[in-house]
């Protein structure tokens, strides 16, 4: 278990972070089409996930603009992550005109969260994942993580991407 808080308010999460070294969990989530999107799709590549609460509060919001501004030189696929509907990802993406990342959506089992340890157990915001992020390197080890300690904080995204360089 971790311990976030959300303005200053302390939010527990199901479990910690894949530890650097490990192999990363396999996933699988829904994409905007309602197409799957599995690590397994990324085998041989830098993947940065991007994990957040919803992409309708504007700190996820802007971690998604942020990473999708990133993207073209960060040397790796960026997957942002949330509970949220896969239409509302690809609302969101379609009006921000959001085109570099992968959005995936862990609505139908909440598995993902669980099993990267994201998923807050209390709080006004249970159930939904903490914001993190996680780089999984080429062979698929987690190389990078970040477990933001402050819901409304936005993440470190020069530590993540110098993580694959």
């Amino acid at each position: 278990m971790s311990q976030i808080t959300l303005k200053g308010n302390p939010i527990n999460t199901l479990n910690s972070l894949p530890a650097v070294g490990e192999n990363a969990p396999n996933f699988e989530l829904v994409g905007v089409g309602l197409d799957k999107v599995r690590k397994d799709d990324f085998a041989g590549r830098n993947v940065v996930l991007n994990i957040f609460p919803s992409v309708d509060t504007g700190t996820c919001a802007a971690s998604v603009r942020k990473f999708n501004e990133l993207a073209a030189d960060a040397g790796a696929q960026i997957i942002c992550i949330s509970r949220d509907l896969p239409f509302a990802q690809g609302r969101f993406c379609g009006a921000e005109g959001i085109e570099n990342v992968v959005m995936g959506s862990d609505f139908a089992t909440g598995k993902f969260g669980r099993d990267y340890g994201v998923v807050m157990i209390d709080g006004p915001l249970a159930q939904l994942h903490s914001r993190a992020i996680i780089v999984i390197n080429e062979e698929g080890k987690v190389v990078h993580t970040e477990q933001v300690a402050e819901l409304v904080d936005e993440p470190n995204y020069t530590a993540a991407l110098e993580a694959i360089k």
